[in-house]
């Protein structure tokens, strides 16, 4: 079987998982087909050291996303790895001992203290060039004068850069490159602009026939991926894949027909919700829409 038949196998389950992976791939392969659809991707969570860095970037860099919109912590991964660091695997020693010997933890997956002394530096000078043509920029020129000044080609930074695609980090300081850049301004006369993205987000609303997002996790790239879209009535159509339960009342967990009644989802928008880790679901989804892609 290839990773399509396996998905439409699946699409015979019902309201099931297996059901809503296969009606989220054929939904995400409609909209990415769709040239009047502008595609926002979202994403939260530690999705590129957790594996998805390269899917996310494939995506960009074939045009099939239009808008990204991450946590700061994705984008310092990304950074990191550009700078020659990694994300490593198969570390012994508990959290106490794993802090003694220089190593930073995310669930089964580990960071070295040394990288992060060499992002440190590289991203300090990449700041003070920025920082000498310009002493105010918004959030996603910031992000994408970033993408122009590091020469990793699977970079998802430096490929966005490349293709014209902004990346709007609303939580940008909340990370190791915000921090880094609290410390720039310590000394240094720089201010990021964050209303100043907005200007740039509705053009982009306004100016779509429709807009399509799809949100891996929740959090704060979820809500401004769709509150964004208040503008115009909300998004046509959403993907989400997410861990996040709805109980607790929470956007990340929150059924994206909730979205309707803050006309952030248009009413008669299509929309689909996939519980699962999307470390796994959309890898398989984003096969799948390559394979139907192709077969046209």
């Amino acid at each position: 079987m290839t990773t399509i038949q396996l998905i439409e196998e699946m699409g015979k389950s019902g309201v099931l998982g297996a059901g809503r992976l296969y009606r989220a791939t054929k939904l995400l392969s409609e909209v990415i087909n769709d040239q009047e659809t502008k595609v926002f991707l979202s994403v939260a969570g530690p999705m590129v050291p957790g594996g998805l860095k390269k899917v996310i970037r494939d995506l960009i860099d074939e045009e099939y996303v239009d808008v990204l919109i991450t946590s700061g912590a994705n984008l310092t991964h990304d950074l990191l790895e550009a700078f020659g660091g990694a994300h490593y695997r198969e570390q012994e020693g508990n959290d106490e001992e794993l802090c003694q010997s220089g190593m930073g933890r995310i669930a089964d997956i580990y960071t070295k203290s040394e990288d992060f002394e060499v992002f440190e530096t590289k991203i300090n000078l990449i700041m003070a060039e920025i920082a000498e043509r310009n002493n105010q920029l918004n959030i996603s020129d910031f992000l994408t004068q970033i993408g122009h000044l590091i020469n990793d080609e699977e970079s998802i930074i430096c490929t966005a850069a490349k293709k014209g695609v902004p990346i709007y980090a609303p939580g940008l300081i909340d990370s190791m490159l915000g921090l880094q850049l609290w410390m720039f301004t310590q000394e240094n006369r720089f201010t990021l602009d964050a209303a100043g993205d907005m200007h740039e987000l509705s053009d982009i609303v306004y100016g779509s026939g429709k807009v399509a997002t799809v949100i891996l996790g929740g959090g704060l790239p979820k809500h401004y991926a769709l509150a964004s879209n208040i503008l115009t009535g909300g998004v046509d159509a959403a993907i989400q894949v997410t861990l996040d339960r709805s109980e607790a009342g929470s956007l990340g967990g929150a059924p994206l027909e909730e979205a309707k009644s803050w006309a952030k989802a248009k009413c008669g928008s299509r929309l689909v919700t996939v519980i699962g880790d999307a470390t796994i679901i959309f890898p398989l989804m984003v096969s799948g829409v390559m394979e139907l892609i192709n077969k046209q």
